[in-house]
């Protein structure tokens, strides 16, 4: 028996090979996978986590990992876990808050000691194992591929080893090892799988673990044309996309094979439940303005499109600008935005800038403080270069704006709630500069 092999890099010397952390809880998977490691030549350093949820057996574990670091002279961490009161705070079960518990300290360690990456001795039974949980929970084609090889910093060396076999390796070299109760208990279901349904299965068929092994392999080799595809297509058609909102492209979507797939791969990313998938992929989209929210983002059906974007970008609040100067109206980890307003001398030299962030108003129409907030039902302006007055609403209609970007919008009011700039688009022709004007309110949007 001989583990996957780990990339080493030059074998010239010992000082020079990579170190790997070895999660090493005393059982006989991770036994095999410690001593098979350094009899490969490998440098390696074993790291045990106390969960204190089995009381004595659980100190055994500890001490017993320790004497085999100790004789094969492997230098030996271990860390101490309070993991019920950790479960009790955080809100989740007991297998949960271990596997928190244990993945966080292990890359915390790896970076301390400066390791290449972390090992764990998950083989061929827990893969099968982990294929049916997902199988009984409902997947998709990622849940057949059963547990990844690597998965970022953490990877799984004895996956196409089997149970079996690291049994019989520790006992043809004389290595012992300790047992873990809860194993031999069919209380949840893991454990069921193990003890009764594998065993059920390999009576129908002898190499039933072995073939469904296989298919989960098959399954990552499918796994990587359907990713490939899948990329290609959510590129398509959220290819209209902004930093503020995704945009997906009903005319697009229509016309790929699978609408709720596709929807998943792209909705997935935005917490929206599988239910919540469905029901939008059946929905047709018809009625315009019909929105879902997952915890995090809401979606909305626009004209031509479903848009996607945070929740809390409705959350701005009107901001008031007592006087001339620069403000942050907004500032969030990913964007700032600043109004600056200057008074200037309207003389000979003095120029109308054409940026369309930027908008010069006469400061003799201009009544401080003012007020940026975003567009409200029933707001009204008199364009510029325009007559008559018109619905805010109705301009950015005629705008093509989608439904995010007239939420959005900003506008800037005067002390009497008179629009003064529809922020980026156009001034109120009431407050605009005339030849009679002489002195001038510079004001430029920044984000």
């Amino acid at each position: 028996m001989s583990p996957v092999e780990v990339p080493l890099g030059n074998h010239c010397s010992s000082n020079s090979l990579p170190l790997f952390l070895v999660a090493l809880s005393g059982g006989a998977d991770s036994v095999c996978l410690l001593l098979a490691m350094k009899r490969l030549g490998y440098r390696v350093e074993a790291i045990h986590c106390n969960f204190h949820l089995r009381g004595a057996e659980s100190d055994r574990d500890e001490e017993f990992c320790k004497g085999v670091c100790e004789r094969e002279e492997i230098p030996f961490h271990t860390v101490h876990f309070d993991t019920r009161t950790y479960a009790e705070v955080h809100k989740v079960s007991i297998e949960m808050a271990a596997r928190e518990l244990r993945y966080n300290y292990f890359e915390q360690l790896r970076k301390a000691i400066e390791a290449e990456a972390i090992l764990v001795a998950h083989h061929k039974n827990d893969a099968v194992e982990t294929l049916l949980m997902n199988l009984l929970r409902g997947t998709g084609i990622h849940g057949l591929q059963g547990i990844k090889p690597r998965n970022g910093r953490i990877i799984r060396p004895l996956l196409c080893v089997s149970r079996k076999e690291i049994v019989e390796w520790l006992l043809e070299i004389g290595q012992d090892y300790v047992t873990d109760s809860t194993n031999l208990e069919d209380d949840v279901t893991r454990n069921k799988l193990r003890l009764n349904i594998i065993p059920l299965l390999e009576q129908i068929n002898p190499a039933a673990s072995e073939n469904i092994a296989q298919t989960a392999l098959r399954m990552v080799e499918a796994g990587k044309v359907f990713d490939t595809a899948m990329s290609e297509i959510v590129s398509d058609v959220t290819a209209g996309s902004t930093d503020d909102f995704v945009v997906i492209d009903k005319e697009k979507l229509n016309a790929v094979p699978s609408k709720e797939y596709t929807l998943h791969a792209i909705l997935s990313e935005y917490h929206f439940s599988p239910s919540q998938v469905e029901e939008i992929s059946l929905s047709d989209y018809a009625q315009s303005g019909k929105s879902w929210e997952s915890a995090t983002h809401q979606l909305v059906v626009d004209r031509k499109a479903l848009l996607i974007r945070r929740k809390d970008e409705n959350e701005r609040r009107p901001f008031r600008i007592p006087e001339t100067g620069t403000y942050v109206i907004s500032e969030t980890k990913d964007k700032t935005e600043r109004i600056s307003i200057k008074s200037v001398v309207v003389d000979d030299v003095f120029k109308i800038s054409k940026e369309r962030d930027v908008v010069t108003l006469d400061a003799e129409k201009v009544r401080f403080p003012l007020t940026v907030r975003c567009v409200e039902k029933g707001d009204r302006f008199i364009p510029f270069g325009m007559k008559g007055s018109k619905l805010i609403s109705d301009y950015l209609t005629d705008r093509k704006k989608n439904v995010f970007e007239k939420q959005s919008q900003l506008v800037l009011l005067d002390a009497d709630d008179n629009v003064l700039w529809l922020v980026g688009e156009r001034p109120d022709a009431r407050c605009c500069i005339t030849e009679n004007t002489i002195k001038a309110l510079v004001l430029r949007y920044e984000r």
